[in-house]
């Protein structure tokens, strides 16, 4: 019985995964084409005055750039299916490369920032809803609330400007310190040039978490067995103990793992703020510049991070909610 719910799980997020990356490749496909970036003079760079007609059409051949576009999405999408994703105009490399490369370094920004932000929404949203009426209460929401109409550009270039500029505390970008090779950075050094970046992505992601578990902490607390538990003399912290934590935690699961995307593009803008060398500053320099495989590759990419995320979310479910196992199982 639970081995063909499994299956049956498995087939449906797979045929899910599959149709998502089909409708993302076709309507980003479409939308590049449309770009009034010229490939070639991306290819080519500052040279281009010296490149002749002749050459520009090789390279046009070459990049089957003279077909149609229903033409080149196929020839696309074919070699994706063959795992080849392309080469990248700006870097010279294999995209798969340049992915491979630069996800570790957004992955390390956006998993501390995204841990951060959970943790401390989650918090101040238990909090204000414990106070709920209170000075405390207005001042998290204010904070909540200013948090969420602020730009992540802007509060990352305010932080820059302030531990970096004036105070001097943290460097101006980059994530390693330059003229150093890589292997003779030290891990305090890494730890510096990450804190900017993923402070900024943490306060940005804050709010939402703090106002959701906050309302649903206020529903819990005003619900009928939790006037029941109080009749028998539970106090504040025994009821957010036993009742209020798991009521509570799911919401603020569901929505901080439906924030992956909210994640991603925030990690381009810090990023391109901080000059900091991951997906989203590749992101930037790819629809600067033109690099058509390159952002066809990361889109794609982004698309299987975001998806993996909700699925983790839809696992936890069940996990801590007993009610979602028996509704899948009925």
């Amino acid at each position: 019985m639970y081995a063909k719910k499994g299956t049956l799980f498995i087939v449906k997020n797979t045929l899910k995964l599959a149709s998502l990356l089909v409708a993302v490749s076709i309507i980003s496909f479409t939308l590049v084409s449309h770009s009034p970036m010229d490939p070639i003079q991306s290819y080519i760079g500052a040279d281009m005055t010296s490149v002749s007609p002749e050459q520009r059409e090789n390279i046009a051949a070459y990049w089957g750039l003279n077909d149609t576009n229903t033409t080149r999405f196929f020839h696309w999408a074919k070699a994706v299916l063959h795992g080849n994703l392309g080469t990248s105009l700006t870097f010279r490399i294999p995209v798969t490369d340049v992915i491979a490369e630069r996800f570790f370094a957004s992955l390390a920004l956006m998993g501390l920032a995204w841990a951060i932000s959970g943790i401390l929404g989650y918090l101040l949203g238990i909090i204000a809803g414990m106070r709920k009426g209170t000075w405390v209460d207005t001042a998290i929401k204010g904070l909540c609330f200013t948090i969420a109409s602020t730009p992540a550009f802007w509060l990352g270039l305010l932080l820059l400007m302030c531990f970096s500029v004036w105070l001097g505390w943290f460097p101006i970008g980059l994530a390693t310190p330059s003229g150093i090779l890589n292997e003779d950075v030290t891990i305090y050094e890494r730890i510096r040039h990450l804190f900017l970046p993923a402070l900024t992505l943490s306060i940005v992601g804050v709010s939402n978490v703090a106002l959701h578990t906050r309302q649903k902490l206020i529903d819990v607390l005003d619900s009928e067995f939790i006037r029941f538990a109080k009749a028998k003399g539970e106090r504040s912290l025994s009821l957010l103990w036993r009742h209020g934590i798991r009521n509570i935690s799911l919401p603020a699961i569901s929505l901080h793992f439906a924030s992956f995307g909210e994640l991603f593009g925030g990690a381009v803008l810090a990023e391109q703020v901080f000059s900091y060398p991951g997906l989203g500053q590749a992101v930037v320099q790819a629809g600067l510049g033109g690099d058509v495989p390159l952002l066809l590759g990361i889109v794609l990419f982004s698309t299987l991070f975001v998806f993996v995320g909700n699925l983790i979310a839809d696992l936890l479910y069940q996990v801590i909610d007993p009610r979602v196992r028996r509704r899948r199982t009925t």
